[in-house]
């Protein structure tokens, strides 16, 4: 069942810049577009990195 616009909440996103953590409201409108464009960042395991040296 979907929300009409009046039932919905507002939903505040943050995002880590520096090494601490900041609303993205709180940016100006170049770091908000800056923000916008991101790509998230994806780590492959590679298959030689299981040669029994570490834990799972």
């Amino acid at each position: 069942m979907p929300l009409q616009d009046h039932e919905r909440q507002r939903c505040e996103v943050w995002t880590r810049v520096m090494g601490y953590h900041r609303p993205v409201s709180s940016f100006n409108l170049g770091k908000q577009g800056e923000h916008a464009e991101r790509q998230p960042f994806i780590e492959f395991r590679n298959a030689s990195s299981r040669s029994g040296q570490c834990c799972s």
